[in-house]
């Protein structure tokens, strides 16, 4: 039930919402007009505002209440205008919130604070002391779906959205008994005043046009635009090694696969040694001898083709072999705990002294390093009482042994976990800048789209750092992304990463299974976010590379409406007898997704992971897609021989192949009851009739066609035996 307007209510509202808050601040009912639902939780008085402090500064307040981090909830608020004026308990100061009530959306954002002159009488400060304000909450009640990246809670009919308008706003939800409350939160140590959220209630078919609204209005990365691409479902062409010299081979099997994006690594472009030790360099690879130039007359022939070629980056990363490290450590690299020389060090000391206790500090292998000004030292362990550093080793990475006075702030260098060959800048330093300047001056020569990867590599606050980190690097792309992906994200990365994470390469023994465990996993979730993942980088692993791998996983990936990557392989093109089966099935399956080809119906069916399919070329020379199930024992369970069994027009059919070679299959049918096809539409292939069975041709794919039953076909195909190897 509606709860009771009364003269201090204030009501906040556009064509969709009306938000009743009382006078006290506690936040009455939030109603989509069009439908007049109640879409809070009302009655569980929470205020629409609060603000938090590290403790109690007044000096009556500080001696009443304990001194430890407090949240004060808003108890008071009037409206002037376009402003709230909201007061809270026991703190003695005021926010000033401003509003802009757009059609589509109502935006909040935090103006000022109004301190009076004896708020603070004496004390020697900057008032008022805010670490963090709420500038939004509401407890909404739970609906069929809730998507924790864009914080978004909706059913069919209705959705309820709280975004920010900004980099600098902390979006969250808090889980409750039957409702979330959705929060927006200015941080002081991020940015105070000036951050913004914004308030959607809509119908939820209207949704990604109110956030169109919000990015067009506060001059935001356009998330829904690129969402909206014809692009953003295509799978790509992987190379870590495309070069002037070779790009028409790689542009060979991305066509003959079918794939138009191609995404190249920037070792493609860059040198690099060592993992990922030269990145930051940026210093072109000897096969770009006029650089740059060079660039953009590779990447003309790529879009020549149709192709559109993208960038893959760690944007977060500096190599240990780079200049930015040896000889010298650069003063921006981030260190994760700070620590005070207690002692002098000199140039041949192993022991390094510190006034802070070491005790939790970073063992990981490879990670323990310590940097005091532009020198790098390692260290065995540490011990406390007195606080060191013990087996230091000086000048690691290349960099020059230094002494260093007591007194000196340095700390534990923020190395990598993954490999340990690179380092994390740090963003509160004018690096990240200087590092994306780098990788746009080689995005701006022709590329389209990007990868971000290693986003996760930045220093605290995460939700903060992982995006923004992102977003400087967008800022400078010119032109702007068709879309992003990346390998970490958080809420504002929403409006320019247009898909989500691609997860890294399974092994072809768990290729299937990793597919049920992550990527179709997630698909779902991220349905619920308006948007997609990549399936993952698929490697090609030579013969153990199938078929029906790549079958499966891009058939789940359509599924869910997403594309996947292949990581090319040009030995294992070359010398794999299946390859043409294998980028065939890629090909297929990347024109379905271009040509929109498969029905809401057929999606839900692929969504069953247990279930698997083939899309077939039939007779007509249309796509047509049916489930299939492995035949096991096919060879008497031989790894040589792959089959699969599938019904159509009232006939059984088995598509067959040999996993690494051309031989002979014998199998106890008779000639006439079956027919062997290339593909479903083809003269039928000639068939060896011996006396108590058929020889067939055991190669690349073919379909057997029979009237017999299944069980007579797999039984038939399990009592089989491989023959001799053809030539």
């Amino acid at each position: 039930m509606e709860r009771i307007i009364d003269k201090k209510d204030i009501i906040i509202e556009n064509e969709h919402l009306r938000l009743v808050v009382g006078g006290d601040c506690i936040t009455k009912s939030l109603i989509h007009k069009p439908t007049g639902e109640e879409c809070l939780a009302t009655g569980e008085e929470i205020a629409l505002f609060s603000v938090t402090q590290e403790r109690p500064f007044n000096n009556e307040v500080k001696l009443a209440h304990p001194n430890k981090r407090t949240i004060f909830q808003a108890n008071r608020i009037y409206r002037d205008g376009n402003k709230l004026i909201v007061g809270f308990e026991i703190t003695p100061y005021e926010a000033v919130i401003e509003i802009v009530e757009k059609p589509m959306y109502i935006g909040f954002s935090l103006a000022d604070f109004i301190v009076h002159p004896t708020d603070y009488g004496g004390l020697r400060m900057s008032p008022p002391p805010v670490a963090e304000m709420r500038i939004l909450q509401l407890p909404v009640k739970n609906r069929a779906k809730f998507g924790e990246w864009l914080n978004v809670s909706f059913d069919d009919h209705i959705a309820v959205n709280v975004l920010s308008t900004s980099p600098y706003a902390k979006i969250d939800s808090e889980r409750r008994k039957g409702y979330r409350v959705l929060t927006a939160d200015a941080i002081r140590d991020i940015k105070l005043k000036g951050t913004g959220a914004a308030l959607i209630t809509c119908a939820t078919s209207n949704l990604l046009d109110a956030v169109e609204k919000i990015e067009n209005d506060y001059d935001l990365p356009k998330g829904v635009q690129s969402r909206r691409s014809s692009m953003i479902n295509r799978s790509a062409y992987w190379s870590a090694d495309i070069n002037p010299n070779n790009v028409d081979e790689h542009i060979h099997y991305a066509k003959l696969s079918g794939l138009s994006c191609m995404l190249l690594y920037y070792t493609c472009v860059f040198q690099e040694r060592g993992g990922y030790g030269l990145n930051g360099n940026y210093d072109y690879r000897p096969e770009y001898p006029n650089g740059r130039q060079d660039l953009v007359k590779m990447l003309e022939k790529i879009k020549n083709t149709g192709i559109t070629p993208g960038l893959h980056f760690l944007h977060t990363h500096i190599g240990l072999l780079s200049r930015y490290v040896t000889p010298v450590a650069d003063h921006r690299l981030n260190v994760t705990r700070r620590f005070t020389l207690a002692k002098a060090l000199e140039k041949d000391d192993t022991v390094v002294y510190v006034e802070q206790n070491p005790e939790g500090t970073v063992m990981a292998d490879r990670c323990r390093v310590l940097m005091f000004g532009g020198e790098l030292i390692s260290y065995e362990s540490y011990e406390t009482g007195p606080n060191r550093f013990i087996g230091c080793k000086r000048g690691q990475h290349g960099t020059m042994i230094e002494s260093h006075p007591m007194g000196l702030t340095g700390g534990i260098l923020d190395v990598s976990e993954f490999g340990g060959t690179s380092v994390y800048l740090d963003q509160n330093s004018s690096i990240q800048d200087e590092i994306a300047n780098k990788i746009a001056d080689a995005y701006n020569a022709g590329f389209q789209f990007v990868y971000y990867d290693g986003s996760e590599g930045t220093n605290p606050p995460f939700e903060f750092h992982v995006p923004n980190a992102q977003y400087i690097v967008y800022k400078k792309l010119d032109p702007s992304p068709i879309f992003t992906e990346g390998a970490a994200k958080a809420h504002f990365s929403w409006h320019f990463l247009s898909g989500g994470n691609a997860f890294d390469i399974f092994q072809p023994h768990e290729f299937k299974e990793k597919i049920k465990e992550f990527p179709a996993e997630e698909a779902p979730r991220m349905q619920q976010d308006f948007t997609r993942l990549n399936f993952g980088w698929w490697g090609f692993w030579g013969p153990g590379t199938q078929p029906d791998m790549f079958e499966y996983g891009t058939s789940r990936a359509a599924a869910w409406d997403c594309p996947a990557t292949v990581r090319e392989n040009l030995a294992a093109f070359k010398s794999h007898p299946r390859t043409n089966d294998i980028l065939e099935v890629i090909r297929r399956w990347e024109d379905v997704r271009a040509k929109n080809w498969l029905t809401e119906e057929q999606k839900r069916k692929l969504q069953n992971l247990e279930q698997e399919h083939i899309l077939l070329i039939n007779e007509k020379g249309d796509y047509e897609l049916v489930p299939y199930d492995q035949i096991k024992g096919a060879a008497g369970g031989s790894e040589e021989i792959l089959a699969f069994i599938f019904e159509r027009n009232d006939e059984n059919y088995v598509v067959y192949w040999h996993t690494s070679k051309s031989a002979n299959l014998f199998i106890p049918l008779d000639a006439k009851d079956v027919s062997l096809h290339k593909e479903l539409g083809d003269e039928p292939i000639a068939l060896t009739s011996l006396e108590d069975g058929i020889t067939i041709p055991a190669a690349g794919r073919c379909y057997l066609k029979s009237k017999l039953s299944k069980k007579e076909l797999v039984q038939a195909f399990e009592k089989g035996t491989i023959g001799e190897v053809t030539r």
